[in-house]
């Protein structure tokens, strides 16, 4: 297996390639090659276990070389010289990003800790919301502005203490009758999402930028909700930071141009992920009406 990224970072291009083997006889994993470059420039290259680490200095170029166990990725392993270095700009990089696959039946409404990061899942959504608030109030703001857009009847929502560590999250709805409060747990799953929304776009203005992978946003949303949750959080990362969403939704998929749009297919399992440019495919002018044809081939 073989993992390429290219990411831009302050105006320079950073390459990051490793490569994995499966030895025969052998029950683990192994690096076969390991390597960072910027702008072109090998930064580290590792081959098996051999590591090798070049230091441009204005007088000369430093060679250092260690040994790290074939089964351990090098990247983490390397100490940084300041926060100029390379690979400290990369691995601070990979440590903003947030992937997720949302499962709301999971994300339970009491907070036992506080995080500024999700779990895949996104279980930890009010612990992740918790830590937001904690350590930036103002993130209130924005994420009561998203939720009241989407539910207007939608008065506050706040803590409530259950003990020493613990706490409970309560939201509460106004009309006319009164006020409607309902905890976490009772929300809908769409609703649940549009938490997590809001905790995502806040969580991108307060301590971003952060690279958001969003698998299927469009699950548990009703069709006249997805397209107002995607195109709010393609608008939220314009200014700052980056996401990327699958989706097999038509009505998600409409919402992006053929120029910010990749079709991934594979043949089998045992081949690997093709991708490209809907804008580099040739097929009629309706998307969804060739997938449905099955006319967009790789």
């Amino acid at each position: 297996m073989r993992f390429v990224v290219d990411v831009l970072l302050q105006d320079k291009w950073y390459r990051y390639s490793l490569a994995l083997e499966l030895p025969e006889k052998f029950k683990e994993l192994r690096v076969l090659e390991e390597k960072l470059e910027l702008q072109g420039d090998i930064v580290y290259v590792r081959e098996q276990a051999q590591v090798s680490l070049l230091r441009k200095l204005p007088e000369a170029t430093i060679d250092a070389r260690f040994m790290v166990d074939w089964h351990l990725v090098a990247l983490p392993l390397i100490q940084v010289q300041s926060e100029t270095d390379p690979v400290h700009i990369f691995k601070t990089w990979l440590a903003q990003m947030v992937i997720i696959a949302p499962v709301p039946q999971l994300m339970v409404g009491e907070s036992n800790d506080e995080s500024l990061w999700p779990l895949t899942d996104t279980s930890n959504t009010v612990d992740w919301l918790a830590g937001l608030l904690g350590q930036y109030p103002a993130a209130y703001t924005t994420i009561d502005s998203y939720l009241k857009d989407v539910m207007p009847d939608l008065r506050d929502f706040k803590y409530e203490s259950l003990g020493k560590e613990s706490k409970r999250l309560v939201i509460q709805f106004k009309s006319e009758g009164g006020v409607l409060p309902l905890n976490f747990d009772e929300l809908s799953d769409g609703e649940r999402c549009f938490f997590l929304c809001a905790v995502i776009v806040a969580a991108n203005q307060s301590y971003g930028p952060i690279f958001c992978f969003l698998d299927e946003p469009d699950n548990y949303l009703s069709l006249a909700e997805v397209g107002h949750f995607v195109l709010h959080l393609r608008r939220a990362f314009e200014g700052q930071g980056q996401i990327i969403m699958t989706t097999h939704n038509e009505e998600a998929i409409r919402k992006f141009s053929n120029e910010n749009t990749w079709l991934l297919e594979r043949k089998s399992h045992l081949e690997p992920t093709q991708q490209r440019l809907l804008g580099e495919l040739d097929f009629d002018s309706d998307v969804i009406k060739s997938l449905m044809l099955g006319e967009l081939e790789l």
